[in-house]
């Protein structure tokens, strides 16, 4: 079950919200929530539900412990038994299949590699697990005593499937305490309607544009001419930007609709100025939970030179590799980790630089980003290389053909509307509005109406949109 699919839209959100409603108790209405995640959660397989339960089990019992004893030692034997634990789960389920291939590749054995299927879900929920027992050693929070309490927090169905990341300790007083305010109902249908309209009318668009142009499949890719597959590029780095935000946009919208007040997890990515700028605002719970439980605990920034590397090198080698368990995901990370360096101990690019120096660097951290999107795409590096050779001259179709110029004059505006979603200006002009609002009462009505007017026109046009549809998975589901 998707968020953008009508079945979730018109019957499993409104009836989950109508039970919550006739709830009166805030255990009554975690009960009620936590029922419909679970729900939710096997709607893709109900076998690995009680995966899910068990690693949150393991959780559960092993941070009561550490919060109950107080000797450090034993505190520490104790978190690295649940995370060990939690993380052999998902690396047996994500990474077995594809250590086997290595091994098979290197030594001819095994004969036979068992097929595993990969949990939806599991990499998002294994972290939030994970941070939970971590900030219970810490004693950044006490440990949740109830077991069924962290398994709705792990469960629920806002996020669990593809984030953002969730900190327990972000959404205890939620969990526990919350109220459903008239304006944070008002600011969740907005933020959820735009997120379904992201997805439905731009990212799902995006990714038939870039399927057709920059095929997964070897033969056809080997015949696309080298503006096919740089337009296939531009189409596919707007999808994964359009598609994962929109998930996003679409959890924090539910969330505050029902009392939680998720953290962003996107802010304009693709307008940074630096490699490093980009990953402030790309993925934003990922990279605060690396940042916080494996970089700064490898010393982060306070120690030398040559361990800051070592520690970043860490980072985003298993930034990469919870991506994905093929060798692309890890040259991924590898190849940011390479202009993050670079960045941070050679260039040291001013925050203060304006003008033409400004528009240059926004250039080359977008080029940057263009051709890691390559990297990710592809997990056949076969495939990589054959895409490369034809962006650079070296297709047997020249790089413009007849087919791949129609597709950019039939989508040239879809394409700069894409583009446009990805800037700040929808939330620029509301702020504009509202501030003429003050002093204009015209304007004030009109902003007013228009508040009103759009969430619902987004929903009846994705709707529309979504009918008939043939591409409607979220791209992040597969991590």
């Amino acid at each position: 079950m998707v968020f953008s699919s009508l079945f979730f839209v018109f019957v499993f959100f409104i009836l989950n919200y109508a039970a919550q409603a006739m709830c009166s108790s805030i255990k009554g209405k975690n009960i009620v929530m936590l029922l419909f995640s679970l729900v939710f959660y096997a709607w893709g397989g109900p076998k690995y539900l009680l995966l899910l339960c068990g690693m949150t089990a393991i959780c559960w019992f092993f941070a009561v412990l550490i919060d109950y004893i107080e000797d450090a030692h034993a505190k520490k034997i104790l978190l690295i038994i649940t995370c060990a634990a939690t993380l052999s789960l998902l690396g047996y389920f994500k990474y077995a299949t594809f250590l086997l291939e290595n091994i098979q590749g290197l030594t001819g054995f095994p004969a036979m590699i068992p097929e595993i299927v990969l949990p939806i879900g599991i990499s998002f929920y294994t972290f939030q697990l994970l941070s939970y027992v971590a900030d219970v050693y810490r004693g950044e929070v006490r440990a949740q005593k109830r077991y069924w309490v962290l398994l709705f927090y792990a469960s629920l169905f806002h996020q669990c499937i593809a984030g953002p990341i969730v900190r327990y300790q972000d959404v205890e007083y939620d969990i526990l305490h919350r109220r459903i305010s008239l304006y944070d109902t008002s600011r969740g249908i907005t933020r959820f309607s735009i997120g379904l309209a992201k997805k439905a009318l731009l990212a799902n668009s995006c990714a038939v544009l870039a399927d057709s142009l920059l095929p997964l499949d070897a033969d056809k890719l080997a015949t696309a001419s080298g503006f096919a597959v740089f337009l296939g590029g531009l189409c596919y780095m707007l999808q994964i930007y359009l598609d994962f935000s929109a998930y996003s946009d679409m959890a924090i919208g539910m969330g505050l609709m029902e009392g939680f007040h998720y953290l962003e997890n996107f802010n304009y990515p693709y307008t940074s100025d630096s490699i490093t700028d980009f990953w402030r605002r790309w993925h934003i719970s990922l990279g605060s939970f690396f940042r916080d439980y494996v970089y700064i605990p490898l010393g982060g920034n306070r120690c030398s030179k040559g361990r800051q590397v070592f520690n970043l090198c860490a980072v985003w080698f298993l930034t990469g590799l919870w991506h994905g368990a093929s060798w692309n995901y890890v040259l991924w990370g590898l190849y940011f980790l390479v202009f993050l360096l670079l960045e941070k101990f050679v260039w040291k690019f001013s925050k203060e630089s304006t003008g033409i120096f400004s528009l240059l660097r926004r250039g080359y951290a977008m080029i940057v980003v263009y051709f890691g999107w390559f990297l990710f795409r592809f997990e056949d590096l076969g495939m990589l290389g054959t895409a490369m050779k034809n962006l650079f001259g070296g297709s047997p179709a020249g790089f413009f053909d007849t087919a791949s110029a129609m597709s950019l004059k039939n989508n040239c505006f879809f394409l700069i509307l894409a583009i446009l979603a990805c800037f700040p200006l929808a939330p620029a002009l509301g702020r504009g509005l509202t501030a003429l609002g003050r002093n204009i009462a015209g304007v004030a009505k009109v902003n007013g109406v228009l508040s009103v007017l759009i969430p619902p026109m987004l929903v009846l046009v994705s709707l529309l949109a979504l009918v008939g549809n043939s591409y409607n998975p979220f791209l992040y589901f597969q991590f």
